[in-house]
């Protein structure tokens, strides 16, 4: 069986609402009406010139070969104007092929972007519940076979269905007593079409599903050819695909069989027809007079009536098959795009020596930030009062106030209600930009997140967090810790709203995260994760895509501030080392320094590390955790960590077990108290 992510290849099936999906592709056609219509004209030209071509042969055999006329000038006149309506016939077949393959790369390079754009606007959630080769499949097997079919398919399928009208017709016109052979005939060949067509069909589709099997097993294999070869098991995987290649031949043979029938049987049956119209037709020239060049010009076009009918025959799969393809990239595209309502953004700031707050017109990168949130928007600004434990009062009448001094002291809060209605107060940490007359406020980013009571689940009914509440202050490192499953990494995804909680509620900065527009939420966070991705590129471009504007200089800072600078250097073109397979070429150690480097030229103010040292070695550990130590000062750090020895200086650790918190303190309150972070640390436990 294939891998997790590989899906089956279907056959040749019909899509669920052919007409729409018909409508919806010739829009990416008509975007462009004059060469289409310029495809039309070329298309009844090019049918209209071979039909008329044919029949300018009657008056010919009749007024000159068969009465034995000697006006060579008139034949020879006669035969220029044949030649000039085949020579006009080649020159529109060329023109419409030329312009159709020019609209369908249009129209298919243009659906493959409209794809990708709807792609990066779905949620994660999605490519979860979606197998990543399926989605793959959509750009491949299904775009190519809509560009086959509209490059190829549409222009041959309209000039066959023109072509067999225009012989029925003239065949009717020619003699409609010989016609009633001919359909005779007709009607026997369609239904073998219908019949060899079915059979071959059903067999294509199992081709297909095979050869899909077959590529997910080779996928498999050499992926983890490794762990084939570590437990010995080459014949097994060799009698495995044997019979996976066994069947698809099967299916292949008997699918072949029958579409290769086709031709042959109707061939035959065209031929018995032509036989049968050439006695029948003799009769008629000696019985009734018939003419010799209407008989010639009739037995012609009865051996072309065959043809339009198997193309139509075999266009017809190949159509439905990429109707079908395209009706699943439709699906793909009107999928709900992920919500983002919010309308607070992320804008760069001076702050002088007043610590007064001004946009910033400054040259380089800013190293100010601030939240700008429109006034009106639900959110009020008000001066409060802030105790000992944070608790917060708001200063409602300032004159009411006994000591005028403490208005000086006085901090900021968000005031807003919650998703239960009840409207709270929320410290803001940082300065305050408040000017009258202005339609936003400005605060400061300084990277305080709160998790008050969240509740969360992938799948409905099964709750992942359970009144989870946990709170980072500017600067402090929280560390995670727990088995595997346990919904640590969930958390981390919550922060930069990669789904969206089902109950309580994530602050930023006092902002609720759902008021914040996706994008500059995300710019402002970074993340290390465990599974690190490299694209295909330099060690410089991978650095960067921290930050595409950083410059060489600033990416080699980041690199030696990780600790990648080093071997980076040993690398045969240094950072110009072109990284391919992931990172296939370098280490698990360089590809996490790598990560590193990338989210330290990003700069963001909270940071994310997702068991970023679970996979490596002791040496190669301590080098990362130098480098992330130098990542992590004066920011507001999330960490999840298997190994318990990266939390220790931790501000607070979070034990968290089922979805639940079990404890939460300092690496000595938790030790203290003996718990299940006792247990684990001192190795009486475990984690999974």
């Amino acid at each position: 069986m294939p891998g997790p992510n590989q899906a089956f290849k279907a056959g040749p099936v019909k899509p669920k609402n052919m007409k729409k999906t018909i409508v919806r592709l010739i829009g990416y056609l008509t975007r462009s009406k004059l060469p289409l219509l310029f495809v039309l004209l070329c298309l009844m030209v090019s049918v209209a010139t071979n039909l008329g071509g044919s029949y300018m042969m009657r008056p010919i055999i009749n007024n000159f070969i068969w009465s034995g006329c000697t006006d060579f000038a008139g034949l020879a006149l006669s035969i220029l104007k044949l030649a000039g309506v085949y020579v006009l016939g080649c020159f529109a077949t060329y023109g419409q092929s030329a312009a159709m393959v020019r609209l369908a790369e249009k129209g298919v390079n243009r659906l493959r972007k409209d794809l990708f754009d709807q792609m990066q606007k779905l949620p994660l959630s999605y490519f979860d519940q979606h197998p990543h080769g399926e989605l793959m499949s959509r750009f491949t097997n299904d775009a190519d076979n809509v560009q086959l079919a509209l490059q190829q398919s549409v222009v041959s399928l309209l000039s066959s269905c023109l072509m067999f009208v225009g012989l029925v017709a003239l065949m009717l016109f020619i003699n409609w007593k010989l016609f009633l052979v001919t359909a005779v005939v007709l009607a026997l060949t369609m239904t073998l079409f219908k019949k060899l067509g079915g059979r071959s069909r059903r067999f294509y589709q199992k081709q297909q599903k095979a050869l899909g099997a077959v590529n997910g097993e080779i996928q498999e294999v050499i992926e983890g050819l490794k762990v084939v070869k570590a437990f010995t098991h080459e014949e097994e995987a060799r009698e495995k695909f044997r019979n996976l290649n066994n069947t698809y031949r099967d299916a292949a043979q008997k699918a072949n069989f029958y579409s290769t029938m086709i031709m042959p049987m109707a061939g035959n049956l065209m031929n018995i027809s032509y036989a049968l119209t050439a006695a029948f037709g003799g009769l008629l020239s000696v019985l009734q007079g018939f003419d010799l060049g209407g008989l010639a010009i009739y037995l012609n076009y009865s051996k072309q009536v065959g043809q339009p009918l198997n193309q139509i025959s075999q266009q017809m799969t190949t159509l439905l098959s990429a109707m079908a393809g395209a009706e699943r990239i439709f699906e793909v595209m009107d999928t709900a795009a992920e919500v983002n309502q919010g309308s607070v953004t992320l804008v760069a700031v001076e702050k002088d020596a007043n610590g007064t707050l001004s946009p910033f017109t400054g040259t380089g990168r800013p190293r100010t930030w601030a939240w700008k949130t429109p006034r009106g928007n639900g959110m009020e600004l008000v001066p409060v009062f802030v105790g000992e434990d944070e608790t917060l009062t708001e200063i409602t009448d300032p004159e009411s106030v006994p000591d005028p001094a403490m208005l000086a002291d006085h901090g900021w809060a968000w005031k807003y209600p919650g998703l239960d209605g009840a409207v709270g107060l929320h410290l803001i940490r940082g300065t305050v930009r408040s000017v009258p007359g202005e339609d936003f406020y400005l605060t400061e980013l300084r990277g305080a997140v709160r998790f008050s009571h969240v509740d969360f689940s992938y799948v409905p009914g099964k709750r992942i967090l359970k009144d989870v509440s946990v709170y980072a202050d500017p600067g402090q490192k929280i560390a995670f810790v727990g088995s595997t499953g346990a919904g640590k990494t969930t958390i981390t995804n919550l922060i930069n709203r990669f789904y969206e909680i089902e109950g309580g509620m994530i602050t930023y900065d006092g902002i609720n995260v759902t008021a914040i527009r996706k994008d500059d939420l995300r710019r402002s966070l970074g993340a290390v994760l465990q599974d690190t991705h490299l694209f295909t590129g330099t060690i410089m471009d991978n650095i960067r895509y921290g930050r595409l504007d950083a410059t060489d200089e600033e990416c080699i800072a980041a690199a030696q501030s990780a600790n990648a600078h080093s071997f980076i250097r040993r690398l045969p073109d240094g950072y110009q080392t072109m990284v391919t397979g992931d990172g296939a070429n370098l280490s698990q150690g360089q590809r996490q320094l790598l990560a590193i480097a990338r989210a330290a030229v990003a700069d963001p103010p909270v940071m994310i590390l997702d068991e970023a040292t679970s996979s490596i070695d002791t040496r190669t550990e301590a080098l990362i955790q130098q480098g992330m130590d130098a990542l992590m000062e004066g920011r507001t750090v999330f960490v999840i960590a298997h190994r318990l020895s990266t939390v220790r200086n931790s501000n607070c650790i979070v034990v968290i077990e089922h979805g639940e918190i079990e404890e939460k303190g300092s690496h000595k309150e938790l030790l203290e108290e003996k718990g299940r972070y006792y247990r684990l640390y001192t190795g009486q436990f475990q984690l999974s």
